[in-house]
């Protein structure tokens, strides 16, 4: 759980400082901070809530089980293997609320352990209502003989030239077992012999290889394992099969290398990712009743603490994927079908950066409002349009079946300037990138990877227009990667200008990008980390503490993936002591804690989990009645802030901030999947009034995007009646 522990108060009170009556607190103290990783863990318990309502549709609530089990997946890779680092090199550093990295690990371990207890518990529930509508996860065993007869034909043909078995005896070392696969270690023997031996059977799920094989035409399935280890004598003939008992690794992800020593980076990044083939294992997964003897040995080859770092998994190990069960097409099964709609701006044949000079900033809310039709068509538009000169983008992350990476070839195949900043080191699409990168060199693209040291987190694109007037240059800025995939999965916003200012920004910004120069670069009005965004929040911040009245109040809201930033913490703390109104929308992790008497008894934090993975970032400030909206790529963790290229850019217009007022208004309002933190860091889900309202923000705004559509088709006809009437 994330509530303090009992040493991290004060000696003999039991109480935070603010209840030991003392007029100044350290806000700095350790037990006015939750704990990183076992924040982001209790995230991870909501979303498996999902998957145990009852109010979520079946294959949906079966999507969810998938979701936590990838997402405990790289939270080993990343986050314990990191943990694990520091462990194995001496570092024992308190974080701010005051654990050791060996502590962290412990308790983190803990947490998972009933995460994961709670995940099998609820998989045999799911099972059975999946066997109530057709759809059957069967136990070999029930199989008829006919069914495996069947089965075992199609394993022959499809699956058992893909497998090579690999005997453990002195004669042969310990084989080299790849992160997460899952692998049969086989106990076997010679007919009329006592003396058995052991051999390692990689269960090859992926590459074409489904892991729920289907029995029959109907939804019938089977695990791939399971079709496997009933056919052993396949692979070993004449021998007699002991036993055959599951096990999967988990490795560290974290092995990247010092870059400011790197002569080429797209060597050492292709190095890091030939490492972390074979990094450390950081958890062995195995199946109950798996022999002691042979879980200890597991535990000794891989080198890991089988009392510790051995988690027996009872159901199904490797829940990640039951995606392929999730994605099944049973529409009564699933959420209610959403297609995201043409912003109303947009449904004009006009060139796009004619809507925009004419319209004005342009807010797109992603996945209600397309991606396709407003960001890729930016971009193709910018692509084929004459006048436009240059194109210049920061590229985290995008997706094989984008039409980002078209456009900007074909832009530099009818001459125009390209410029990409590719992010080479986007955890686990670094490949992806890097045969991205070399593709679009190869059609003449300018490619550069950042600033030595910084990721390059923004997401900005800038394309310089001949005008009427002379050059212009239009800008998009986002909070979400240019992915088509995830802006239909993550809800993101986009902002697409002109505004001069901006423009300008954004040419300083990428003039930094490519040169990594920093002296005498002067922003206007975006706030890019790690040169001004933190300073100008904490800024900001005080501010608000400042203008602040019983008359005119102050009001901070934040909504972010993550709040982790321990000076941005102190600075809400502050804000709230002096009595200033602060609201957070935090998905996941979140140091502070709100509600506590004479530190944070105006904050409120809350949780949204559902339907869309909330993903936009936007900070509000009253600012005594003058407001400001800021959108962008930074999250308030200090890597973001200190160790990331971000930018995030003013929202001016009042029609779109009053956009933004309603975001934060609906969500902050949501009685359906909105989860309320309590002052010791544990959530309560809020549940529907009788007769309230019983559909979530993501429901809400799907509805209150299509209301929009139907106006603007509405006044569209209305218009075009009009000039056919004249």
């Amino acid at each position: 759980m994330t509530a303090p522990r009992k040493n991290d108060r004060k000696a003999g009170s039991g109480k935070t400082p603010a209840e030991n009556g003392a007029t100044t607190p350290n806000l700095h103290a350790p037990e006015l901070y939750l704990n990183r990783e076992l924040t982001w863990l209790q995230f991870n318990r909501r979303v498996l809530h999902e998957a145990q309502d009852g109010r979520t549709p079946l294959l949906e609530r079966i999507k969810f089980a998938a979701i936590v089990s990838g997402n405990l997946d790289e939270f080993f890779m990343k986050r314990i293997g990191g943990l694990k680092q520091q462990v194995g090199a001496g570092i024992r550093t308190l974080t701010v609320d005051g654990r050791t990295p060996r502590q962290q690990i412990q308790e983190c371990h803990a947490v998972i352990r009933e995460l994961e207890r709670e995940k099998q518990e609820l998989l045999p529930t799911l099972m059975q209502l999946l066997d109530g509508k057709g759809i059957e996860l069967l136990p070999y065993a029930d199989l008829s003989p006919r069914e495996r007869k069947l089965l075992r034909e199609y394993y022959h043909r499809n699956i058992f030239p893909l497998i090579t078995p690999q005997s453990i005896d002195p004669a042969h070392p310990f084989p080299f077992i790849s992160n997460l696969s899952l692998n049969l270690l086989v106990t076997l023997r010679y007919p009329r012999q006592k003396d058995a031996s052991l051999a390692r059977v990689k269960v090859p799920v992926g590459a074409g290889i489904p892991r729920f094989i289907r029995v029959g035409e109907r939804e019938r399935f089977v695990l791939l394992e399971e079709l496997i280890r009933n056919n052993l004598d396949m692979l070993f003939p004449g021998m007699v099969i002991v036993s055959s008992e599951l096990f999967r690794v988990t490795r560290n992800s974290n092995t990247e290398r010092n870059e400011e020593h790197a002569e080429d980076l797209l060597s050492m990044i292709e190095s890091e990712l030939r490492d972390r083939k074979f990094a450390p294992i950081v958890r062995l997964e195995v199946a109950p009743e798996m022999i002691p003897l042979h879980r200890g040995r597991l535990a000794a080859e891989l080198e890991l603490d089988e009392s510790s770092d051995v988690f027996e998994v009872g159901v199904m190990m490797a829940m990640r994927d039951l995606f392929e069960i999730a994605a099944l097409d049973h529409p009564a099964l699933h959420d209610p079908p959403h297609a995201p709609v043409d912003h109303p701006l947009l449904q004009s044949r006009r060139n796009i950066f004619h809507i925009i000079r004419d319209e004005g900033a342009i807010l797109v809310h992603h996945p209600y409002e397309s991606f396709s039709t407003s960001v890729e068509r930016f971009l193709m538009e910018a692509a084929e349009d004459p006048k436009v000169r240059a194109i210049k983008m920061t590229l985290y992350r995008t997706s094989s079946e984008s039409r980002i990476i078209d456009s900007l070839v074909r832009a530099a195949q009818n001459g125009k300037q390209v410029a990409v900043v590719v992010e080479l080191k986007a955890r686990f699409d670094e490949a992806a990138n890097i045969r991205l990168a070399e593709r679009m060199e190869e059609e003449g693209i300018h490619v550069t990877y950042g600033v030595v040291g910084l990721k390059t987190h923004c997401k900005v694109i800038l394309v310089v227009r001949q005008d009427y007037s002379g050059l212009r240059r239009y800008v998009h800025v986002g909070t979400g990667n240019y992915h088509a995939g995830t802006a239909r999965l993550y809800s993101d916003l986009g902002l697409l200008t002109c505004d001069d200012e901006i423009g300008s920004d954004a040419t300083e910004l990428f003039n930094y990008l490519t040169t990594g120069y920093t002296p005498r670069r002067s922003y206007r009005k975006i706030l890019p980390a790690p040169k001004l965004l933190k300073k100008s929040l904490l800024a900001k911040i005080d501010r608000e503490i400042s203008l602040h009245t019983p008359a005119n109040p102050g009001l901070i809201r934040f909504k972010m993936n993550a709040l982790e930033d321990a000076d941005v913490v102190a600075a809400l703390y502050r804000a709230s002591r002096a009595g200033v109104v602060v609201e957070l929308l935090v998905r996941d992790s979140c140091r502070l804690r709100p509600g506590l008497p004479g530190i944070s008894e105006t904050v409120r934090v809350v949780s949204i989990v559902g339907r869309f993975l909330e993903h936009a970032r936007l900070y509000y400030f009253k600012n005594g009645g003058d407001e400001e909206f800021y959108v962008g790529s930074a999250d308030a963790m200090k890597r973001n802030l200190e160790a990331r290229v971000e930018v995030v850019v003013p929202v001016e217009d009042p029609t779109l901030r009053e956009e933004l007022r309603a975001i934060f208004d609906i969500q902050l309002r949501n009685q359906r999947s909105a989860w309320e933190m309590r002052p010791d860091g544990s959530y309560v889900q809020r549940t529907p009034a009788e007769g309230g309202d019983v559909r979530g923000s993501h429901a809400v705004m799907i509805e209150i995007a299509e209301k929009r559509q139907r106006a603007a088709n509405r006044l569209k006809r209305r218009s075009l009646k009009g000039a056919l009437d004249r």
